[in-house]
């Protein structure tokens, strides 16, 4: 079925997220709900904000990083995460192969448990059912290296889905799923903006462009939107402080009115 409107979040880990949903919350309060696009495609960091927006949540209830009591630091195992990138950046390895030692690495780290890391996602997102709009969220199987994508007919849970595609070997582990094991999506495509081919207008989200530049495929009409100075100084170089979510989630904020001038251009209030 062909899109009218596309929205893609690409990938950012926990401080990506934070800017998204400053940036599309603040987009709502300059008149563009991102939610009443025709397709969303999440991926990692975007498909935690990509399903809370589709479910209708006020991004703003994130402008804080919750810390509930008695939940322990994220627990990441730097050495095999190193050995991970290390993996990615040979080019001398076929894909394929390259995806397979990875999942390899997602399987032998030590991390926190599945079950904590699906508790996070399902309080970020703040919803447990899929939204009425259609939602893509892509993941990787680890033991193959085939990618897929989740939607609501695929019979995965709404959370299942969005821990898969936040599960970036050696910070969060593999997710369960019918038997076998998904890590993150965007080992996929980086943004994976090719599913929203065809959309005569595109919003692309892209909150780690000014660290890992890509050619986002262009489809239709597409705006593509990243963090300007501001936002890059807040973010830093560790995507992992938690003290920094509050400064990057208002950077997001702040970008949003310059946000909204490009958006305007493709894009109906």
């Amino acid at each position: 079925m062909r899109q009218e409107t596309a929205v893609v979040l690409g990938p950012g880990g926990m401080l990506g997220t934070a800017w998204m949903a400053g940036l599309v919350g603040g987009l709502r309060r300059e008149g563009f709900d991102l939610a009443k696009a025709d397709l969303i495609v999440g991926t990692s960091a975007g498909a935690i904000v990509g399903a809370a927006l589709a479910a209708g949540q006020d991004l703003e209830r994130l402008s804080v990083l919750p810390d509930p009591d008695g939940e322990p630091t994220v627990k990441t195992d730097h050495e095999r995460l190193g050995q991970v990138f290390a993996i990615l950046g040979d080019s001398a390895l076929e894909p394929a192969e390259a995806l397979r030692r990875v999942g390899r690495l997602a399987l032998a780290a030590e991390t926190d448990a599945e079950e904590a890391h699906l508790a996070r996602m399902e309080f970020l997102i703040g919803a447990r059912t899929w939204p009425e709009g259609r939602l893509m969220i892509p993941a990787v199987d680890v033991e193959t290296g085939e990618p897929l994508v989740w939607d609501e007919s695929s019979g995965v849970a709404l959370v299942t889905a969005v821990a898969s595609s936040s599960a970036f070997p050696g910070s969060a582990p593999p997710i369960t799923i019918n038997g076998r094991r998904y890590m993150d999506g965007a080992l996929r495509s980086g943004t994976n903006a090719d599913l929203a081919a065809g959309a005569q207008a595109a919003i692309v989200i892209e909150p780690l462009a000014h660290l890992f530049p890509t050619n986002t495929p262009q489809h239709g009409t597409a705006v593509r939107l990243a963090p300007d100075l501001a936002a890059q100084e807040a973010l830093g170089v560790d995507l992992s402080n938690r003290a920094a979510w509050s400064p990057v989630y208002q950077a997001g904020v702040r970008q949003a009115p310059e946000a909204a001038k490009l958006i305007e251009t493709v894009w109906v209030r």
